[in-house]
């Protein structure tokens, strides 16, 4: 009998603690959220004498309720809000502790200012959540709906808005600072399938994606936190280029590799007594410290041997491929050029017949 209390005792405390935890990081309030204050009873008052109304928090983190002082809301989570809410009415007056009923619910959750550094390909400050409002027109007294998702005020999405991670981004500990808290989020879930602790950020935010001394080639594709495509640039002035993409950009998923745009920029193919030689050239500049690196490869040797990354490097965004003949190519365009000064009878034909 003991040993089943002992259960039962240990069970009930496990579901109360799973009840009454939450993330180290919850969703607090920021300047341009919306919150929906309903009080009963008010339904038979004046418009004008009603507390129940929409209200938005102010630029310098406050919330402004008739006949009550400022209320400090930034940083803070709405039941918090609430509860003060109801001490604050109770002690002005408002209502008696035993009847002081009121619902203070998020109506609309505001695009707020995070930074984010590290690596990513755009670090910087990023405005996240810009959704259209869907009650800002409307009078308070009839902006009724409450309660909202903010998916774009997640962490995940902040990453894509400013580019995704690179390929050396340590995404199993990803920092988010918030005044003087901190925490770790492990975002490798993402590409291994594994749960994700996709928290929620505010105004003032900043996250910070730690680099690796290498890149890690399982984050190079798409995901929610990477690229989708990458643009490139090419150039191929090659004689025999038949598609004629002197200057083209393209748009590659992200994963492709080198030897994949030397083949979209038509580099590849011909005679092989001509063309073995030819090679191609990616142009890359680090936007970080702007040095431009540049990477020769034989296009026959960049085809037959693409395994690793040293050898054929994936594609990143804005580089660049610059396809260039083979010195036999160059030397049968010379012979070309000589036979055609040489010859009058094709100088007389083009005069002719061009």
């Amino acid at each position: 009998m003991f040993s089943r209390k002992t259960s039962l005792f240990g069970l009930a405390a496990t579901l109360l603690a799973a009840l009454t935890s939450g993330p180290a990081l919850a969703l607090p309030l920021s300047p341009g959220d919306r919150l929906r204050l309903f009080i009963p009873g008010e339904e038979g008052l004046p418009e004008a004498e009603r507390l129940s109304a929409t209200y938005e928090v102010n630029l310098d983190g406050t919330l402004k309720i008739p006949y009550i002082p400022p209320i400090p809301v930034a940083g803070r989570e709405v039941e918090d809000i609430e509860a003060q809410l109801a001490q604050d009415l109770v002690a002005r007056g408002f209502f008696q502790p035993q009847s002081s009923q009121l619902s203070l619910q998020i109506f609309e959750w505001a695009p707020v200012q995070v930074t984010i550094a590290g690596a990513v390909f755009d670090p910087g400050r990023v405005l996240i959540n810009q959704a259209e409002s869907k009650g800002r027109d409307l009078p308070a007294s009839i902006a009724t709906v409450s309660g909202d998702y903010p998916p774009e005020r997640y962490l995940t999405s902040a990453l894509q808005l400013v580019g995704g991670i690179k390929p050396n981004a340590d995404v199993r500990n990803v920092r988010v600072l918030r005044g003087n808290r901190e925490q770790v989020v492990d975002l490798s879930g993402v590409f291994t399938g594994s749960p994700v602790d996709d928290i929620p950020l505010a105004a003032g935010d900043q996250v910070i994606v730690p680099e690796l001394a290498e890149d890690q080639p399982n984050l190079v594709r798409p995901s929610q936190i990477t690229p989708t495509t990458v643009r490139v640039f090419f150039s191929n002035l090659a004689e025999d280029n038949a598609r004629g993409n002197a200057g083209t950009v393209e748009q590659f998923a992200y994963g492709a590799r080198f030897s994949q745009a030397v083949v979209a920029a038509n580099c590849v193919g011909g005679k092989r007594s001509v063309n073995a030689k030819r090679t191609a050239v990616l142009i890359r500049t680090d936007r970080d410290t702007g040095e431009t690196v540049a990477m020769e490869r034989p296009v026959e040797s960049l085809i037959k041997d693409s395994g690793s990354s040293e050898a054929n490097p994936f594609l990143l965004p804005e580089d660049s491929v610059v396809c260039y003949d083979s010195n036999v190519q160059n030397l049968a365009g010379v012979f070309n050029f000589l036979n055609t000064v040489l010859n009058p009878i094709s100088v007389i034909k083009r005069i002719i017949f061009e």
